[in-house]
């Protein structure tokens, strides 16, 4: 059938008239299947921290002997009162950001903790207002989007739990019947903790790492047993910067390329060549080094995509894998750059790449130089041989996170291995240490604790220099198929001259003169 030309166009729809239609309660399944990862969802949650004003974050998981049971993230930003909780806990309903807020559309923190949890409860007090708290429920958002009020005693009694963090204000975000803790299976609770652990350190450490660097913002990540109330591990996230080498991978980087990008204005490009075969955590252990070339997008100080081109070049390639570019995105909203709710993908439209094709710095040089400068140093370093240092299992809780990290920096992982942990427990007068090797642990005698804390109480990453060594000196006693007998008397003479050092130590503590 051929095609007959109609009327004149109408570059408008007219329209007869309008009508109101609220959401579905079946949008409440759509509003839990955002596609979160579970790190970029308590990211999210951390920038309601930051816009809050809050200086000091905990991530707080709560175990007991077999299972998780729920996760906290507590901040001492400003807090909210009763009308902030309702608006805060309304689906759909935004609030009015300022240029400098990390929030933009205002369904972060239902839409990152109901992707996760069945229930999410947030308690919250200001300066001038008592505690108060809201509850929402999967089952709640398909009951025409119900929110429950918590009681005031439950939401003080929350609240004075963290007393620590919150003195006058700050707020409790609470998950409850989290589905990927009711799927850990049996016996394997320790090592799903650790894996969640050592990626959400990695992520808000990438993610946040200026608010980390310069001191606005502090992240610890605690597991504690709700039974006995101690803490099984507890560290600070570090800051991961992905510019973060101490020598550029050539003379005269980091350059500033200007890019004139039609609908914005000008955009710096902040160019970046990592030296090759860096072992520094922030090249190689934030993902894998080919995915993370090119642009690093900010917003308001916060890192909203970690590598790609966005359309300036084709496919990744191993030859720029030393190229990283940092671009602060404008404040303003603009129809050349739009970011995704999850806030780890930026959208640049075809302005944005012609643009950099064209971009310059300030005597001249060109984009393209640039990209030529990365590749050359690639290739340079590539040809270089360097010593092959013997894969190791990374250690993991109970070793200050500093520590591992510089580990991680020096010696490659073996792979599929899980992490090596220290455990302080009671062990036979003549033994400093032991190990299990099924499950990764290396065994501290309690009883010698309080020498290398003297005088206070050891928190689950202390005596990092024999943790540290002893680490170091049977590593390589895990993951093996074979055992040998040498090794079972090794074990037993590194033990005796340990203990008569670990002795010596609490002697000399005991008398100050000796």
């Amino acid at each position: 059938m051929a095609y007959v030309q109609g009327a004149d166009w109408q570059y408008d729809v007219p329209t007869s008239g309008s009508k109101h239609l609220p959401p579905d309660a079946g949008y409440g399944k759509a509003l839990r299947n955002q596609g979160y990862t579970f790190e970029v969802a308590v990211a999210d949650l951390i920038d309601n921290s930051i816009d809050a004003g809050a200086h000091n974050v905990v991530v707080h998981f709560l175990r007991d002997a077999t299972r998780l049971l729920t996760l906290l993230i507590v901040d001492d930003g400003r807090g909210m009162d009763d009308e902030d909780l309702d608006s805060a806990m309304t689906v759909g309903r935004r609030r009015k950001y300022d240029t400098q807020a990390l929030g933009m559309y205002g369904t972060g923190l239902k839409a990152a903790s109901l992707s996760h949890a069945d229930t999410l409860t947030v308690v919250s007090r200001t300066k001038k207002s008592r505690a108060a708290g809201r509850k929402l429920t999967a089952a709640g958002l398909e009951d025409n989007f119900r929110c429950d009020t918590v009681t005031p005693d439950s939401a003080q009694s929350l609240v004075d739990r963290y007393n620590g963090v919150i003195e006058w204000n700050g707020t409790v975000v609470r998950w409850d019947h989290v589905r990927a803790f009711e799927t850990v299976a049996s016996g394997q609770t320790d090592r799903f903790l650790s894996q969640a652990v050592q990626k959400l350190e990695t992520h808000l450490g990438l993610y946040l790492h200026r608010f980390l660097e310069d001191g606005r913002l502090s992240i610890d990540i605690v597991v504690e047993d709700i039974d006995t109330r101690d803490e099984l591990d507890h560290g600070g996230v570090q800051p991961l910067n992905p510019f973060g080498y101490k020598v550029p991978g050539k003379r005269g980087y980091p350059r500033t390329f200007t890019a004139r990008v039609e609908g914005v204005g000008d955009i710096e490009l902040t160019a970046h060549i990592w030296p090759a075969k860096s072992p520094l955590a922030g090249y190689k252990h934030i993902g894998s080094v080919i995915e993370r070339q090119g642009f690093y997008f900010f917003r308001n100080d916060r890192l909203v995509q970690a590598g790609g081109w966005n359309g300036q070049r084709g496919a990744l390639e191993p030859h720029l894998s030393l190229a990283r570019i940092a671009v602060d995105l404008p404040s303003q909203p603009n129809d050349v750059f739009s970011l995704d709710v999850k806030k780890e993908d930026v959208t640049a439209t075809q302005a944005f790449a012609r643009g950099v094709e064209k971009a310059a710095d300030d005597r001249g040089r060109t984009f393209a130089a640039y990209i030529a400068d990365a590749q050359t140093v690639y290739r340079d370093g590539s040809s270089r041989a360097e010593p092959k240092r013997r894969p190791v299992i990374y250690p993991g809780k109970g070793l200050d996170p500093k520590v591992k990290r510089v580990i991680c920096e020096e010696l490659e992982a073996k792979h599929g291995e899980d992490p090596i942990a220290f455990v302080w427990t009671a062990l036979p007068e003549d033994r400093f240490f032991d190990i299990n090797r099924e499950d990764h642990l290396i065994l501290l005698n309690k009883s010698y604790r309080a020498a290398f804390n003297p005088n206070i109480r050891g928190g689950s990453n202390d005596a990092p220099v024999a943790k540290t060594l002893l680490y170091l000196l049977i590593e390589d006693c895990f993951g093996l198929k074979r055992w040998e007998n040498s090794r079972t008397d090794k074990l037993d003479y590194w033990n005796n001259i340990l203990l008569a050092a670990v002795r010596s130590q609490r002697d000399r503590y005991a008398d100050p003169t000796a």
